[in-house]
């Protein structure tokens, strides 16, 4: 019970604050017609959270990230990327009362897979939290740890996209749509742009 919680409390808190990842699995959840429609974002994102906290816990991003080269490359490719996405969001709104353009599916995996595994921020915070935290735990324990943690991710994700849909189906005027689109475009933006400053004083 105690791996449980330790568990459940670390990725809450992670995952919890406004970041990327959350604002376009929220965006997709909104602007699409169906929350069938925004799982392709969804079931993106718990993968690749997954594979991150798997990644973790085994140690293995603690020694990717040990290579200078490799952070500054992630941040130089997650700046570009959210450059671009916040380019594309902000393009897809138009006017207030023009209706956004839907992301299509394909479009959504490789935007949700990129802010998942193209952010320096949430491998850091994966490995310094996730996987140091893990290691006072050993076989069933380590592996219920991980499960738990991956299990929070996907329950957030799913949340949020539903919240995301009942706002958006609440929007008749499609105002507050045309106004999230902008503020995640700026987040993006702001996101970014940290991001290729970082690099640059790599």
């Amino acid at each position: 019970m105690e791996v449980i919680m330790h568990a459940a409390m670390l990725a809450f808190g992670l995952i919890l604050p406004l970041g990327v990842q959350n604002v376009f699995v929220f965006n997709q959840g909104m602007m699409q017609p169906n929350l069938i429609r925004a799982l392709p974002a969804v079931i993106t994102a718990g993968l690749c959270d997954t594979l991150l906290i798997g990644a973790a816990v085994g140690g293995i991003s603690l020694v990717l990230l040990q290579w200078p080269l490799l952070a500054g490359a992630l941040y130089a490719c997650g700046g570009l990327f959210l450059l671009y996405m916040a380019w594309s969001v902000w393009r897809s709104t138009g006017a207030t009362n023009a209706a956004p353009k839907l992301i299509a599916p394909g479009r959504q995996i490789l935007f949700a897979a990129s802010v998942s595994l193209l952010n320096p921020h949430a491998l850091l915070d994966t490995v310094a939290v996730i996987g140091t935290s893990s290691l006072q735990y050993d076989g069933k324990e380590r592996l219920l740890f991980a499960i738990v943690a991956a299990a929070v991710s996907w329950i957030w994700f799913f949340g949020l996209a539903g919240a995301g849909r009942w706002v958006g189906g609440s929007d008749r005027s499609g105002r507050v749509g045309w106004w999230f689109n902008r503020l995640s475009a700026a987040v993006m933006f702001a996101m970014g742009s940290m991001m290729l400053w970082k690099w640059m004083a790599v």
